[in-house]
Formats: C-alpha cells, sequence, structure tokens
C-alpha cells in the first residue's frame, strides 16, 4: 500500500508539472484589420536581435480574419517585438510593432 501511494503522488506531481510548464505558454489572438492578406508573422523576444520562424508556417490570414496564436518558446516574457508581411502587389509595407501580449489578450493589425 505504501509503494501505490509513493507512485500516486509521483504521478500528481508530474502531471502538475506539466501543467505548470503548459501555463507558461503565451497565447493570444491575431486578428487582420487590414484589406489585405498577412502572409507572414515574426515574433521575437523584446532585446533579441533576430526574428523567430514563421508563425504561420504555410497558412496565411486573410482581411478579417483571426487566428490563436500560442507561443510556446519557454520564455517568460510578455513583450514581443512583431513584423508583419502581406501578399506581393499588395499597398502594404512589411511593419513592426511592440506590445505586451500578456496585457492585451489580443492584437488586430491596422492598414
Amino acid at each position: 500500500m505504501k509503494k501505490l501511494n509513493v507512485m500516486l503522488v509521483a504521478s500528481v506531481a508530474f502531471f502538475a508539472a506539466g501543467t505548470i510548464a503548459h501555463a507558461d505558454d503565451l497565447v493570444f489572438t491575431l486578428k487582420n484589420g487590414t484589406k489585405s492578406v498577412l502572409t507572414n508573422f515574426y515574433t521575437s523576444p523584446v532585446g533579441v536581435n533576430d526574428w523567430e520562424d514563421d508563425v504561420f508556417g504555410k497558412d496565411v490570414l486573410g482581411p478579417g480574419e483571426s487566428i490563436e496564436i500560442t507561443i510556446a518558446d519557454g520564455r517568460r516574457t510578455c513583450k514581443y517585438d512583431m513584423k508583419f508581411e502581406f501578399e506581393e502587389g499588395s499597398n502594404l509595407d512589411t511593419t513592426t510593432d511592440t506590445q505586451d501580449l500578456c496585457k492585451t489578450g489580443s492584437y488586430t493589425i491596422h492598414e
């Protein structure tokens, strides 16, 4: 019986640790408030001089569409630099911005 209790406590600790790590993921909603297709979206914590990989991969975000973004980079930061690239032929240039994504919970890119 004592061995079973030790295994049960170890299992609970394992699952609790997994929940805590998952809670550190930064989740926010990105909305395309422009009239152009958003083809690439990059993020990087403030102070890091390189952009992370394109969040969309092969996907795009059409005008008026929204998507839930999860940044699971293991960092405990809320302030991110963001870079937005639009479809070729669009009248919009590449745009950058910096936001505290923990406070906002959502971000809308405008023209």
